[in-house]
């Protein structure tokens, strides 16, 4: 195995330890739902609805989660004329039902300063994008401007998955809770999960297909009621022909980060992937 492969082998990991380290510099926890209660009402705005803004999208037929995203670790600087205020405006103007904001710094290049400045400036419930593994980056992330927050089944055990889902139900957060194969889909029915997102990239190889989401989908459905669950299909979504393929399988929403950020034309790309 070369070199390039065993450091994509490994990113997740990587990603995970150095979390750890940032969270180790947090003040001391635990959280309290009490607490991300008092923050909310401190940041003067209320929880805006991540899941039912998708539920019913804006335009189109699917619901859109536009990635605000200077940066990754398989793609390097995938924006270099990057400010975030203004793509989110332009996501907003676009049609997007929902924004994902990266706030990882090391790896992603983003920031809780970029989730803050863009809930000043649109009205759009946003999704903090981030490796939790603590409580307290959820109250971070509550104190930053977030409706949702994103929960990685592959990093978190199933204790850490209920209580974080149960913390962000007691204050009105979507959890965005995120699977990749069959076994963590399981459990993350198990976790009582609403709102599930099949990453079509797998964090741990980068390998990408969008033939994961149509997988899982089926073995989502045959335990299921689609009214229920709402289905996020994410990561390498490029033209309509994906979102309709996505769409056949009972994805009701997307996430899409890169084909957008690279694009020269928001407006344009986002009217090809939703059908306008």
């Amino acid at each position: 195995m070369g070199e390039i492969q065993k450091k994509a082998m490994n990113i997740l990991e990587t990603i995970v330890a150095q979390k750890r380290v940032e969270v180790a510099r947090l003040p001391a926890g635990p959280v309290a739902a009490y607490q991300l209660r008092e923050a909310v009402a401190r940041r003067g705005s209320p929880v805006r609805d991540f899941f039912g803004a998708l539920a019913r999208p804006r335009r189109g037929d699917v619901g859109l989660i536009a990635e605000v995203k200077k940066a990754s670790p398989s793609l390097g600087v995938i924006c270099a004329d990057f400010d975030a205020v203004r793509i989110a405006r332009a996501y907003e103007a676009a049609g997007a039902s929902c924004l994902s904001v990266l706030t990882d710094e090391r790896f992603f290049q983003g920031s809780l300063a970029d989730l803050t400045a863009i809930r000043a400036a649109v009205g759009l419930p946003l999704l903090r994008k981030d490796f939790i593994i603590d409580e307290r980056q959820i109250l971070e992330a509550v104190t930053g401007g977030a409706d949702a927050i994103l929960l990685i089944v592959a990093i978190l055990t199933d204790d850490e998955l209920t209580h974080f889902h149960a913390l962000a139900d007691a204050v009105g957060l979507t959890a965005l809770v995120e699977v990749h194969d069959e076994a963590e889909l399981d459990r993350a029915r198990r976790g009582g999960a609403r709102l599930i997102g099949v990453n079509n990239r797998d964090l741990k190889s980068f390998r990408v297909d969008l033939a994961t989401t149509e997988r899982l989908a089926n073995r989502l459905w045959a335990g299921v009621d689609r009214d229920r669950v709402l289905l996020v299909a994410e990561s390498v979504i490029h033209h309509r022909a994906d979102v309709e393929r996505l769409k056949r399988c009972g994805s009701r929403a997307i996430l899409v980060g890169e084909s957008l950020m690279k694009t020269g034309d928001i407006a344009a790309k986002a009217s090809e992937l939703l059908g306008v």
